[in-house]
């Protein structure tokens, strides 16, 4: 039987194009889901996040039973769990876009906005980059060095290193990719990163934390 992986719809992700690539990956039970119960019985938790923090946040918060519910699947079932772009960065304390609003606290750090030590360097961080692996990620299944797809102007900042599996450069280091046990959040978009992005998503698929 086909594992069941929850796409998280909570009115702030691309999930059109997250659910085709997931099935161009290799899934074959995706269900793209608002219903706190599926989330809770399913074998995988995707994530994904498009906007501003504090309207993500408060979209996820609107969504009655999700929270409580991706905590009890994902905190205490240890369902493996992805998070991209803005799903990604809700897994920190807070989010400092253009107001302070509470985030999961899942992974300790706060989300900033970008600010490059060369001024030439634009905001928002769009287009193709080199995602860098730092030591904490030798023994991680997941990721690979390789280039993928950002769109973003604000940043996840790790209160801790050894949460942090991935850099990339802009103007500044930028964090690329947090993880802690059985959770990643990745701030490029693997469904726009080609090859590269389809290979980390069907390693997600075989992922066992």
């Amino acid at each position: 039987m086909a594992e069941v992986i929850a796409l998280v719809d909570y009115g702030a992700g691309n999930l059109h194009s997250v659910h085709n690539a997931l099935k161009a990956a290799g899934a074959q039970g995706v269900k793209v889901t608002h219903n706190p119960d599926l989330v809770r019985r399913a074998d995988r938790v995707v994530r994904p996040g498009v906007g501003a923090f504090g309207a993500c946040a408060a979209g996820l918060r609107n969504v009655t039973g999700m929270i409580d519910a991706l905590e009890e699947r994902v905190l205490l079932g240890g369902a493996p769990f992805l998070g991209i772009c803005v799903g990604m960065q809700l897994l920190a304390t807070r989010g400092l876009e253009h107001f302070e609003t509470p985030g999961l606290d899942w992974i300790p750090g706060e989300v900033r906005l970008i600010g490059p030590t060369d001024l030439s360097v634009k905001v928002p961080h769009m287009g193709w980059n080199d995602v860098a692996l730092t030591s904490h990620a030798r023994d991680h299944a997941l990721l690979d060095e390789g280039e993928a797809y950002f769109l973003h102007s604000y940043h996840f900042h790790a209160r801790e290193g050894r949460h942090v599996l991935a850099m990339t450069d802009h103007g500044g280091g930028l964090v690329a990719a947090v993880a802690r046990d059985n959770i990643v959040g990745v701030q490029f978009h693997p469904e726009k990163s080609q090859a590269y992005g389809l290979g980390l998503l069907s390693r997600f698929l075989e992922w066992k934390p």
